[in-house]
């Protein structure tokens, strides 16, 4: 916070795990303290789905499903150029596992369900695990840096419907979507805490329903544990993981950060929203980072969150059918 940052809960705490994990420092992160985080803010971005803001949301349907159309084809791209770089460097992997291994390397969704995805089609895991992380850093650490430096922030019309903290109400709140959350947990959805957490407080906001606002302390905390549960995954054997492999993920990611940011300001050209919110709607981020950007910025939470999660729930729907469609045929 000293340094003026943005987003200081969870880039600091992000960078700092980061960099002291690579010099081979014990770091870990505690998995109910990540799943608590995510429950937390998942809440706090639900709390923004007013019956106005729901409305306006699903005016976008079709601009949403241009962003899974563009999130498909960006991964789809990302892999094939994956593909082509690496063929002679990954000359031990089998022609399939090469397909499969970049394919869903390049696919735009979570680190963890792409991972286990691949492991299906015979693919080699570290190096997908290995790409998504890197992406997810550089996007998080990158994109909201880039924004302070252009004096983009504030720009959000849409609060969220409650600001008071009223700690019965925060009570019940809390008590409802943790229910959302194990049940989502015990259907074995992805991210269920976050998405649990989400589903639950949109669906009575978008009632009508007021609780109560999530302690700013709260919502910080829970951007520290996601901060440290993502930095804790660079260790020295991460680094030391193809570097090659790395370098090209890396450039490969700035990229489609200058192709969304293209991309972006065609939507907002046809929605008449601001750039920057569609920017952060269809970055290549991961779905809790890009949402608590801007949250934190405030530039359009829950169009953000809606691009978001619908572009996560698409992916990992889709992205199997699309490689088997792809690649699979006779």
């Amino acid at each position: 916070m000293a340094l003026r940052t943005p987003i200081p809960w969870m880039i600091g705490p992000l960078v700092a795990t980061a960099l002291v994990s690579v010099l081979g420092a014990p770091t870990e992160s505690w998995t109910p303290l990540r799943n608590a985080g995510q429950w937390v803010i998942g809440t706090a971005l639900g709390l923004y789905f007013t019956p106005a803001v729901g409305a306006l949301v699903a005016s976008l349907w079709w601009a949403i499903v241009m962003g899974i159309a563009w999130a498909l084809a960006l991964g789809l791209g990302f892999g094939a150029w994956l593909r082509h770089v690496h063929a002679g460097h990954l000359a031990a992997l089998s022609p399939s596992a090469l397909r499969s291994t970049t394919y869903f390397a390049g696919a735009i969704g979570g680190a963890s369900e792409m991972t286990l995805i691949a492991e299906r089609q015979g693919a080699r895991t570290d190096l997908v695990a290995a790409a998504h992380s890197l992406r997810v850093l550089l996007v998080t650490v990158t994109i909201p840096f880039a924004l302070q430096f252009a004096g983009v922030s504030g720009l959000d019309k849409l609060a969220a419907g409650v600001r008071d903290v009223q700690p019965w109400g925060l009570l019940a709140l809390s008590g409802i979507t943790l229910l959302g959350a194990l049940v989502m947990q015990r259907l074995g959805r992805a991210n269920p805490w976050f998405m649990g957490a989400l589903v639950v407080t949109m669906a009575v906001t978008l009632c009508g329903f007021t609780f109560s606002a999530i302690p700013t302390a709260l919502s910080n905390a829970a951007q520290l544990v996601i901060g440290v549960s993502l930095g804790v995954r660079f260790t020295p054997a991460f680094v030391h993981t193809a570097p090659r492999w790395l370098a090209s993920v890396a450039l490969a990611s700035f990229v489609m950060m200058g192709l969304c940011a293209g991309f972006g300001w065609l939507l907002a050209r046809l929605t008449h929203l601001h750039p920057v919110t569609l920017l952060l709607g269809t970055a290549p981020g991961g779905i809790a980072e890009m949402a608590i950007t801007a949250k934190v910025l405030q530039l359009g939470v829950p169009v953000v969150t809606a691009f978001q999660v619908c572009r996560l729930v698409a992916v990992l729907v889709l992205a199997e059918p699309v490689y088997r469609w792809r690649y699979a045929r006779p």
